[in-house]
């Protein structure tokens, strides 16, 4: 439920005057969730809502669509003109000298840069310095309700399961010199998540062999390859509950076909899986000593134990993601390669760890997700692989 009073108590913690919400045509996700028209077709005229740190919100609308924020409380302006828009605008941010937005500086942070530059210029024009969001969306649309928590559990024991049900199909296929293709395991674990009551925004990845050194790598039909005794496997996928609200579990495990598994992957491995605990490790120690921490540190904790390996050219994306109603959600991301993230890792949110190490021939990821509760206490959903998963054809 949208709470004025709640927002404005962590404006004033975070250092702002007030929170300027701006949407046209949906492009601003988190601002249209926060003020509970995520469900709602987006309007054709542009709308403001301000959140003072102090006093009553107030809106800004078009006289097309003067309702479009009816549900929320504070004043209304109705404008026409562009004249009229600016004047609005200009009275909405009146008094304030630092506002949040969804914006971000430079080219550091594509998920919260949701305002466009013209309208963050005229905001700053009037004398007002314009700060990210960043941090506040978090804490309004990325965090999770002990609903939510509940609902990434669920999902969480379909997609660890998953993992099993695809082994042993391969492993059956697989047999006395048989085979089976990328695709036709990624239709048994659909058929798996929807047993299951999952559903996802795309199929899962089963890369074999060189296909697994590709991190993006899609199956396709006519282009997939073939998986046969003596191959290495990869095995990324994510699904979600298929209820209101629900948020996603996002796991990656790697296996081998055969009895034993070649000392090359078992390495590779090995450095993978000290990555990824490494990164758990300071999520864990920063939170029990209530010390802050950002998402850029967590990527350093991964990525410093593949530099000391020498393979940190091998290491190609960042350590993880935010998770939440989307695969890839809105708050702070594990990451100190793409983008310089420096949002907070807050109580309340959701993301991978996923460090991984690729060559042309093979490719080794190594996926959990991490959850910190309202207390603090950090739980890792997923299992931790701790070997090659030996897909043994009996």
């Amino acid at each position: 439920m949208f709470d004025p009073s709640s927002i404005q108590r962590s404006l004033r913690e975070f250092g702002f005057d007030g929170w300027l919400l701006y949407d046209f045509r949906g492009l601003n996700v988190p601002a249209r969730r926060l003020l509970g028209l995520d469900e709602k077709p987006p309007g054709s005229r542009r709308y403001f809502y301000m959140i003072p740190a102090e006093g009553e919100p107030r809106k800004l609308v078009h006289a097309i669509e003067p309702q479009a924020l009816e549900h929320l409380p504070g004043g209304r302006t109705i404008y026409r003109s562009w004249p009229e828009l600016q004047e609005g605008v200009a009275a909405l941010v009146g008094g304030s000298k630092r506002v949040a937005m969804e914006y971000a500086p430079g080219l550091s942070n594509p998920y919260i840069s949701r305002v466009d530059a013209g309208t963050v210029e005229f905001v700053r024009g009037l004398g007002v310095e314009v700060a990210s969001s960043g941090d506040l969306i978090q804490l309004y649309e990325s965090a999770w309700d002990d609903e939510q928590w509940a609902m990434h559990r669920a999902a969480d024991r379909v997609t660890t399961s998953a993992f099993d049900v695809a082994w042993r199909f391969i492993a059956d296929r697989a047999r006395d010199g048989g085979s089976v293709r990328e695709t036709e395991v990624q239709s048994v674990i659909l058929d798996h998540f929807e047993k299951g009551d999952l559903t996802t925004y795309s199929p899962p990845n089963v890369s074999v062999g060189p296909h697994s050194g590709d991190p993006h790598y899609e199956p396709g039909a006519g282009g997939d390859g073939e998986i046969r005794e003596g191959d290495f496997v990869l095995i990324d996928l994510w699904g979600k509950l298929k209820r209101p609200r629900s948020v996603y579990s996002d796991l990656t495990r790697v296996g081998f076909v055969g009895h034993a598994v070649p000392e090359q992957y078992e390495t590779t491995f090995r450095l993978v899986a000290g990555a990824r605990d490494a990164a758990i490790a300071l999520v864990r120690e920063r939170f029990a000593a209530g010390v802050a921490l950002r998402g850029y540190e967590v990527d350093d904790a991964a990525r410093d134990v593949i530099r000391r390996a020498g393979l940190e050219s091998r290491f190609t994306h960042r350590t993880g993601h935010n998770i939440g109603q989307e695969v890839h959600g809105n708050g702070a991301n594990m990451d100190n390669l793409e983008t310089h993230d420096e949002r907070l890792v807050l109580p309340r949110t959701c993301f991978s760890i996923e460090p991984g190490v690729y060559f042309e021939e093979y490719g080794v990821r190594s996926e959990v997700d991490v959850f910190v509760d309202a207390a603090g206490t950090v739980h890792v959903t997923g299992g931790l692989q701790e070997s090659v998963v030996r897909i043994i054809l009996a």
